[in-house]
């Protein structure tokens, strides 16, 4: 599958119009605050992007972020502007037409940035084998990607690899393509179907089963969509079966339960955040007002309390004393439409 992907990424799509679903996310989705730093990027750049979200959490600036899958890099230097020019942002793809354009575009960028050097890097590389690269352990802030790790054939080796090369209080945020049953072997091994990302699409409940296996417990759904097979003969092939783009975001942290666990907590965030002074949207089912108690179980606590995101909350409680279950969180699946999504946007 590897050779599949690096042809239909490297030679068959030659931009994102030609791509045969509706993954790929519209210029009228995207945020305010996003636009400016998207028109910096080199339009060359701009239309190889194949992402199905967005991969630009906040609190970043000084950051060291991995991007794994980064295509033509126009997350890259999206990140870039949002680390600032003492943060770094690695990129890491197999595809060599796809590192070709987001090399030869390192200069512009750098001085679109006004950066005096530049504060990004590709390497050329498996993200299932990232041991093989110059990576350290407990390095990087954040890791993000954006629709790349359905098209892995090796999802246990990723997500155990994010997990040596995060920091304690790291964080994985990250869009993919997901189906709310598990898909065919015999739509698997399709070519077109697995470059759309539709063929290597996890089940919602066996990526679940697979974060917990490598050390993520209680991952947070951000938010999610439908998407559309808009082409009639890989729909046909698709049948019943109904793919959601989401965006997930889980936590290297110690102490995390795998349930939501009350213990009396709550916080209040300090609208301190730069484009988000009214709330902080953690996920799908926790928008956070400025200024206003929240009640919390551990785990929230603990995502908010023990990661980069510390210094914009104040903390109440602790765990000294246990109330039992928290009814408060809410799973939040790919396809539960009943239950609504707290802000975010695709881009």
């Amino acid at each position: 599958m590897h050779e599949v992907v690096k042809d239909y990424y490297g030679h068959q799509l030659r931009s994102s119009a030609d791509l045969k679903t509706s993954a790929c996310c519209d210029s009228s989705q995207v945020p305010q605050w996003l636009k400016p730093l998207l028109a910096r990027i080199h339009p060359e750049v701009s239309a190889r992007y194949y992402g199905c979200g967005l991969v630009c959490p906040p609190q970043l600036a000084g950051c060291r972020v991995l991007d794994l899958g980064c295509g033509a890099g126009r997350d890259v230097y999206a990140l870039a502007q949002l680390v600032g020019e003492q943060g770094r942002v690695v990129g890491v793809d197999m595809t060599a037409e796809q590192l070709a354009v987001a090399t030869r575009r390192q200069d512009y960028h750098r001085d679109a940035f006004g950066y005096a050097e530049d504060n990004v890097s590709f390497c050329k590389g498996y993200i299932e084998r990232l041991d093989e690269l110059d990576l350290e352990s407990n390095s990087f802030d954040v890791i993000v990607s954006n629709c790349v790790v359905n098209l892995s054939p090796e999802k246990d080796a990723v997500l155990r690899e994010v997990f040596r090369l995060l920091k304690p209080g790291g964080e994985f945020y990250f869009s993919d393509i997901y189906a709310d049953r598990r898909v065919p072997v015999e739509l698997r091994n399709d070519p077109v179907l697995y470059g759309e990302c539709l063929g290597g699409a996890l089940y919602w409940n066996d990526f679940l089963r697979l974060a917990y296996r490598h050390g993520f417990a209680d991952p947070r759904l951000v938010e999610d969509h439908p998407i559309a097979v808009t082409d009639p003969a890989l729909a046909a092939h698709t049948a019943n079966i109904r793919f959601f783009s989401a965006t997930y975001r889980l936590f290297k942290l110690e102490g995390l339960e795998s349930a939501c666990e009350d213990y009396g907590q709550a916080v209040i965030y300090r609208g301190t955040l730069a484009d988000l002074t009214d709330a902080f949207i953690l996920d799908k089912h926790h928008r956070i007002e400025t200024g206003r108690v929240f009640p919390v179980c551990g785990n929230t606590w603990r995502m908010l309390h023990d990661s980069r995101l510390h210094s914009h909350f104040e903390f109440i409680g602790d765990f000294s004393r246990h109330f039992g279950l928290f009814e408060g969180c809410g799973g939040g699946l790919p396809f539960d439409r009943d239950a609504k999504t707290s802000g975010g946007a695709c881009c």
